[in-house]
């Protein structure tokens, strides 16, 4: 088998200091209502959500029944930015409860749908929209600093991140992490078992995950003249010509949050360098990404993340709010283990977790 077959190439989100910044006041209200607007970046299609003081109705948006104010007047003032993530095929729907709790501590928050690898299309899902994503993020706070609306209402110089599951590798790249796909293999031949939620993703048949096996198999023990230059390519963080220069691809990310992520494929060197603060939400019971493997590898490498919850009898899906129950079943049918909600998970976990999300972002970027 030639090694540039190795991977398919297709598959594989309360201002302080208000006075010195020139930011909006305390945190909106308990109360205050989420506005929801949508703009165009580049093709890639942004849900905004933001305080309003508008009366916000319940919605259907696709599965998910949201109660927002649609196109309403944002409430006055300049606020800092998050934008989160989505994992592997999501969309901004199983985000939405995040995205409220962080427009009640008054953030602006930006949803990016990226492009390959959403709800609708999941062709480039892997490697090559975990390439892409980083660029996606940046894409978007600069089409909102250019925005005639949006411009005057933001303050961009510190602007947070949240990555769920494959969310967390665009969030560690633009923290300055770096990972390669050799890496990723080297995980896959030394955890394809235990990992199999990750390294066999996709792959539902033996058949495919025979071939899947085969492929990481074929680079066992090549020395890395013999292997391809893309398996070789770094992506995410910049090289720096010294250790203490800053990593980061964007230096306006200034925090980020990461939520079950997928970690395990960036080297622990640029881990070590991550100069920015970072929290981390694992699940116990998480079989799509064993949380020793993901979660734990950054926690063991990053001086400046540290753990904001492990949601006890969790599993990987849990983290979001929940699909209705025929969305929940295809959805789990997609994944090799552990895709269905744990029986017994108290949702309330998850609220808290939010809250953690919410107030770490705030205390992170004032």
């Amino acid at each position: 088998m030639p090694l540039h077959a190795l991977i398919p190439t297709r598959r594989l989100a309360a201002l302080f200091c208000a006075a010195a910044a020139g930011l909006a006041g305390p945190a909106a209200a308990a109360d205050t209502a989420v506005g929801r607007s949508e703009l165009r970046v580049d093709g890639l299609r942004v849900v905004l959500s933001y305080p309003t003081a508008a009366t916000p109705r319940e919605q259907a948006f696709g599965p998910f029944m949201l109660r927002v104010a649609v196109d309403a007047e944002p409430l006055p003032g300049r606020r800092r930015l998050v934008l989160i993530s989505h994992g592997t095929g999501g969309s901004d729907g199983p985000d939405q409860d995040l995205a409220a709790a962080l427009v009640r501590e008054g953030f602006v928050v930006a949803q990016p749908l990226h492009r390959g690898d959403h709800a609708g299309d999941t062709r480039d899902a892997g490697p090559v929209a975990f390439e892409r994503r980083p660029r996606e993020v940046s894409a978007v706070i600069d089409a909102l600093a250019a925005d005639a609306r949006w411009a005057p209402r933001l303050a961009l110089d510190r602007v947070g991140v949240h990555g769920m599951s494959a969310g967390g590798v665009t969030g560690l790249a633009l923290a300055g992490a770096r990972w390669r796909m050799k890496s990723l293999i080297d995980h896959c031949l030394a955890h394809a078992e235990a990992d199999a939620g990750f390294c066999l993703q996709g792959a539902v048949t033996p058949e495919q995950q025979a071939e899947r096996r085969a492929r990481f198999e074929a680079a066992r023990g090549a020395p890395e003249q013999a292997l391809p230059a893309p398996l070789l390519a770094w992506h995410g963080g910049r090289e720096t010509a010294t250790p203490e220069a800053d990593p980061r691809p964007d230096p306006r990310i200034a925090a980020v949050t990461l939520a079950v992520p997928v970690a395990a494929i960036f080297s622990a060197e640029s881990l070590v360098r991550i100069a920015i603060p970072v929290g981390v939400v694992a699940a116990e019971r998480d079989q799509v990404l064993l949380p020793r493997l993901h979660s734990g590898h950054v926690l063991a490498h990053c001086g400046r993340c540290v753990a904001l919850a492990t949601l006890r009898g969790a599993g990987h899906f849990d983290l979001l709010s929940p699909w209705p129950a025929p969305v929940a079943v295809q959805v789990a049918a997609g994944q090799l283990r552990g895709g269905l909600p744990e029986p017994g998970f108290d949702p309330a976990q998850r609220v808290a977790a939010q809250a953690r999300i919410a107030g770490f972002l705030r205390d992170a970027l004032r």
